[in-house]
């Protein structure tokens, strides 16, 4: 049995938020570079089904790892298909539209969706907290959307993120029932290669549309293939690999409530790299803290039983990198 040591299980979660965070401007940079969204999601799809598929044939047990079953593959599909596709695409439509930091937080209000389902669907007990954290999270939403004034962020942004917040919900829950039988590296690996699957359908049914020229330039001064191999390898494959060291050192809650530091950075390195574009409000700032405040407390307020072993999640995502236990990341 591993020893659980919760230092290093915060070191690791820490440095999968750094790396998800850096993750938001890099993907931010390639879709300005004029990479779509379903292109960008194909590139991040391919790569990481590679790169797992080889640590899953390296790693013990070895091909015996990814053997599937008839009855498995619903599950594998629609869990490939909400949280390593169609989550990380319209996140990427949403930092396309809107400030990353605010992509996020939007994305971030998952957890709530999955305490719903908790409480409505399987009849859990949850505790009372659970409403005061939902109050304080639309409290904050509305202060970052600045209702007020009217909605005066793009529509299309919004309405991207909020889908991305119930599919990564759908995801978590299909995720919950997923590493019932399978690990997580072979769970993920067979969830990347789905999206990469979809993502290569989608693009033959939209042939001539978004080339592959932007692959070839420079975007802030980096190249795109560059830029590129960062999402692939440093913003999906490692960070999802930290996450779950992560998670058998420290208690899944834990993780959660430590990986919110991403949209915080995230909004950050965004700011100071991509420019006064990136920038919030002060009402912006003070909603973003009680939508984190908010989705930390209703998080806590589920009532678990004990798991086994939880999943690894996508950025988009997400992960934007264990969606079903409460981390979240952008995909």
């Amino acid at each position: 049995m591993t020893t659980r040591r919760p230092a290093l299980g915060v070191l690791m979660v820490v440095a999968s938020g750094i790396l998800f965070a850096v993750n938001g401007t890099v993907s931010k940079l390639v879709l300005q570079a004029g990479i779509e969204a379903p292109q960008l999601t194909l590139i991040r799809a391919a790569g990481a089904f590679t790169g797992l598929l080889a640590l899953s044939l390296l790693l013990r047990p070895g091909p015996r790892r990814l053997r599937i079953t008839v009855r498995e593959l619903p599950l594998l599909i629609g869990y490939g298909l909400t949280g390593f596709f169609l989550v990380p695409m319209l996140y990427f439509v949403a930092i396309s539209r809107l400030p990353v930091g605010i992509a996020l937080l939007f994305e971030y209000t998952a957890p709530l969706f999955v305490a719903l389902w908790a409480r409505f669907g399987q009849r859990q007990q949850v505790r009372p907290r659970l409403w005061g954290g939902m109050a304080l999270s639309l409290i904050g939403l509305a202060g970052v959307a600045e209702v007020w004034g009217g909605l005066r962020l793009d529509g299309i942004g919004v309405l991207a993120g909020f889908s991305a917040a119930v599919l990564l919900a759908i995801y978590y829950v299909l995720g919950a029932h997923g590493v019932r039988t399978r690990d997580s590296l072979s769970l993920t690996t067979w969830a990347f290669g789905t999206s990469a699957v979809v993502g290569l359908l989608t693009r033959a049914a939209t042939a001539g549309t978004g080339g592959w020229e932007p692959l070839g330039q420079s975007s802030g001064g980096v190249p795109v293939l560059l830029l590129c191999a960062y999402v692939v390898l440093l913003g999906s494959i490692a960070p999802f690999l930290l996450v779950a060291g992560g998670l058998r050192h420290l208690p899944a809650t834990s993780v959660g409530i430590i990986g919110m530091i991403e949209p915080v950075l995230a909004a950050g390195i965004a700011w100071l790299t991509l420019g006064a574009g990136e920038a919030l409000s002060a009402a912006q700032l003070a909603g973003g803290t009680l939508v984190l405040v908010g989705v930390a407390i209703a998080e806590t307020a589920r009532v678990r039983a004990p798991a086994a072993e939880p999943p690894t999640a996508p950025d988009v995502l997400v992960d934007a990198g264990s969606r079903s236990t409460g981390t979240v990341s952008s995909g």
